[in-house]
């Protein structure tokens, strides 16, 4: 273990300052200081090296997380990426961007404040680049088969790495004009600064991976095509259906969906030219869902400089601690502040929305709230308490449905589940012999962590499907595994 008395020694958690708000918010960087090291290896040394590490069952991935806390606590970064790199190919992702299960999990944290996993993570993966230590890893010899990986999110570049590696040729097709899916797009800058994915993709096309940006598939390339020019498929497309709010006045002017929000602003951050953007500037902004990416569009709303943002969330504020039903090691429900939220605007739990209220010449004034109460038979409306708020633009951001069913996956004939996801046996293969399918399109939207773990384990399935039956690629977890949150 690290140090034997770490946990003791050393009990507060400690994370790196986040920059002043007032600072952060002039700029689209990340929002996190440098972490002193030595602060840091305290963290790692207050691992305890438990004889049942509960941190690898809250981690999809398996991570091996007593071993690199032991590392990073010793200083020796290069065999700590080493032990990393073994089961996360993307730790800089999931270091800024994971919700962290692992330490909701971690023993240490059923009466002290748990290791800060998440932090040691992303600080070895960081030193490594730094330190020239993440060097492209090609295959030993080519098989000949060639995969065709549609999607480049987390789920399909795990994919397109992993079988890159097992010596077989990779494209990754990619609609919009540059890869990393919603990672580029959808996640704005202050989370994850963009040089730290277009670095890994640099690792990527040094193995030998090929991306193929801007094709539409399904449009500009048929399934059919694929099928024909390529040995298997993966569809790793995600869950690109949102949720809509049907009440009165959805048609009205700016009232639109969080992804027609958020990548226009994400690309105006990194000095592209867009043409009608909505912005939120001077604005009275409506977010309706309480999730990540809700916060993504708060922390937006602020930069662009919002007169006032408003989170709506019909569901009742979260208590600080554990519910009784939902003990360690799962993870709770509580009131959590991301980054975004500390920056400005409103939080309201226990409203819905009523009806979207518009002006004479079409566009969003407003919104008629109620306020409700959460019982046996669901939400139910408190009576005498509705109210009107003003809004200019009014953003939804209540999660997503499932992948999109007409083009390639129509094209190609595979059959859907009861939510509407692509359907895969255990080797994450479709009813179609040859289509394999990773990450939430397959299972419904979820965690990047997730992703990551469906992405090596499809990976697996291909290559066995294309060799001997049998692969060496790891597979972290099965199409049925559900993580130890409730």
């Amino acid at each position: 273990m690290a140090d034997p008395q770490g946990f003791l020694s050393t009990r507060a958690r400690e994370l790196p300052k986040r920059r002043p708000v007032p600072i952060r918010l002039m700029d689209w960087r990340e929002i996190y200081e440098q972490q002193e090291v030595g602060q840091l290896q305290r963290q790692a040394g207050r691992c305890m090296d438990c004889g049942i590490p509960f941190c690898h069952n809250g981690c999809p991935l398996g991570n091996l997380i007593p071993e690199w806390n032991d590392l990073a606590w010793k200083g020796d970064w290069r065999e700590a990426i080493e032990r990393l790199h073994a089961t996360n190919n993307f730790p800089e992702f999931t270091g800024r961007l994971c919700p962290a299960p692992c330490e909701t999990a971690c023993v240490l944290g059923i009466n002290q404040p748990a290791v800060t996993i998440k932090q040691i993570e992303v600080t070895t993966i960081d030193r490594a680049f730094d330190a020239g230590a993440v060097t492209p890893q090609g295959p030993d010899r080519l098989t000949g088969k060639t995969v065709a990986v549609v999607g480049s999110g987390p789920a399909g570049l795990a994919v397109a790495q992993q079988l890159t590696r097992a010596g077989h040729t990779v494209a990754v097709f990619e609609r919009a004009d540059k890869a990393g899916g919603l990672l580029r797009y959808g996640i704005p800058e202050f989370k994850l600064e963009k040089a730290v994915l277009d670095r890994r993709l640099a690792q990527m096309e040094a193995e030998g991976t090929r991306f193929r940006t801007g094709v539409d598939v399904g449009g500009d390339l048929t399934g059919k095509q694929l099928r024909d020019r390529y040995d298997a498929v993966v569809l790793a497309i995600g869950a690109t259906v949102p949720r809509d709010l049907p009440v009165p006045g959805r048609e009205l002017d700016g009232v639109i969906q969080a992804m027609e929000f958020l990548p226009p602003a994400n690309r105006v951050a990194l000095g592209e030219q867009v043409e009608n953007q909505v912005v939120a500037t001077g604005k009275d902004v409506i977010v309706i869902g309480g999730g990540d990416t809700g916060a993504d569009c708060l922390g937006t709303a602020l930069r662009q400089g919002a007169r006032s943002v408003t989170s709506l969330e019909i569901m009742p504020r979260p208590g600080e601690d554990r519910p009784a039903n939902q003990p360690w090691p799962t993870y709770p429900t509580i009131f959590r502040v991301a980054g975004a939220h500390e920056e400005g605007g409103e939080r309201v739990y226990s409203v819905s929305t009523k009806q979207i209220l518009g002006d004479e010449l079409g566009k969003v004034r407003g919104l008629r709230l109620v306020e409700v109460e959460l019982g046996d038979q669901g939400f139910a409306e408190v009576e005498g308490t509705e109210r009107e708020i003003p809004a200019q633009l009014v953003l939804l951001a209540m999660g997503f449905l499932g992948p999109e069913t007409s083009g390639v996956v129509e094209q190609l004939g595979v059959e859907l589940d009861e939510r509407s996801n692509i359907k895969r046996d255990k080797a994450f293969m479709s009813s179609v012999p040859g289509v394999f399918v990773a990450g939430d399109a397959g299972r419904g939207q979820s965690l990047i962590v997730w992703a990551i773990a469906e992405g090596r384990s499809a990976a697996a399935g291909v290559d066995a499907y294309l060799t001997t039956g049998t692969s060496a690629l790891p597979r972290p977890v099965n199409p049925t595994d559900r993580p130890l949150a409730v």
